[in-house]
């Protein structure tokens, strides 16, 4: 009998804030506020059905956009991040992760946060609170923004290591790969690593394996958020494997967003052989309407992954993540005793 995935313990790697809302209350959040969203997200909502998008060419990037800015205005006190983090938690939780790092960048929300000092230590505190109340770990990973300018990304750099001690773990680069060039944020990630912080960029997702290879080049990347083109290039898939580097791997906002048009196009059997470490993750469950563990049940489904392959699957998001040693430890140990059933 095939074991229940959402008891086998794993850590999530790759979920975007505004992205993790539940879609109940984005729907109240907006009837609040009187934001009027997007039919196609309204709709998206209330089906369940995840909105269509295909992000592959400049135009479904840019929808995609609209509707994740759209949620995001519904986002403008206090009290919305602390249940936004608090909801996103219990969602991990169900899905059996013991560990999250969610991806920010608090510009986004320091105008109505009161500005971008104030955003940061909104959500720290939420992420805080959202943890003990659920016994979830979880930290925060500051995401600067690739269509903005790289200055802005190093004022990001400085005030994520500045709160290095109160939650924030990583840096990360996120949005549209294809604009704006990976070494034009090196310096900001200069600052991140010198600070202790590990670097997470987005790349190998709507552009293939350069991108990758540019996050490892440009920005001595530990992690890369997606990085399943990397899959085209053999010598890459050896050098990931051979630097232990994680890929963040989100196979259903990859079929979502158009990068591959069916589950079984997903590249995870190919980086699993390779020996490429991977975190599955949900990425943004608000828009693909999917969670942490429907990634392994897509593995397990499509990809013929066994619950022996799942659970190393779950080790190495695990081993991949900034844990604590005795959180990793616990863990791994609960890995063993889900397989041991």
């Amino acid at each position: 009998m095939e074991r229940d995935v959402r008891l086998l313990p794993k850590a999530h790697l790759h979920l975007h804030f505004t992205g993790s809302m539940r879609p109940s209350t984005l729907l109240e959040l907006a009837d609040k506020y009187g934001v009027h969203l997007p039919d196609a997200l309204t709709e998206a909502l209330t089906s369940g059905e995840p909105p269509k998008l295909r992000a592959t060419d400049e135009r479904g990037w840019f929808r995609f956009q609209r509707l994740y800015d759209a949620a995001r205005s519904c986002l403008r006190e206090p009290d919305d991040i602390r249940r936004l983090v608090r909801e996103a938690a219990e969602e991990d939780v169900r899905d059996g992760s013991g560990w999250l790092e969610i991806q920010v960048d608090p510009t986004s929300y320091a105008p109505m946060l009161g500005g971008l000092i104030p955003a940061l230590e909104i959500i720290l505190d939420a992420v805080d609170s959202a943890s003990r109340e659920t016994g979830l770990g979880m930290r925060v990973l500051v995401a600067a923004n690739r269509m903005k300018h790289p200055l802005d990304a190093r004022t990001l750099a400085r005030l994520a290591v500045r709160y290095a001690d109160r939650g924030v773990v990583g840096f990360g680069l996120s949005n549209d790969e294809r604009r704006g060039l990976a070494r034009d944020f090196d310096r900001a990630f200069a600052i991140a690593r010198e600070g202790g912080l590990l670097a997470a960029p987005h790349g190998g997702e709507l552009t293939g394996p350069a991108s990758v290879r540019d996050c490892l080049d440009d920005l001595h990347a530990s992690r890369v958020g997606h990085g399943v083109r990397a899959a085209e290039d053999p010598r890459l898939l050896k050098r990931l494997a051979d630097k232990g580097v994680t890929c963040e791997v989100c196979p259903a906002s990859n079929v979502a967003l158009g990068v591959y048009e069916k589950q079984e196009d997903v590249p995870l059997r190919t980086l699993y052989e390779a020996g490429v470490p991977m975190a599955l993750g949900a990425d943004d469950p608000l828009l693909f309407g999917s969670r942490l563990a429907a990634q392994y049940e897509i593995a397990r489904r499509h990809h013929g992954f066994t619950d022996e392959e799942l659970a190393e699957l779950a080790r190495q998001s695990v081993r991949g993540s900034a844990a604590p040693e005795g959180v990793r430890q616990k863990l791994l140990a609960g890995v063993d005793e889900w397989l041991a059933g």
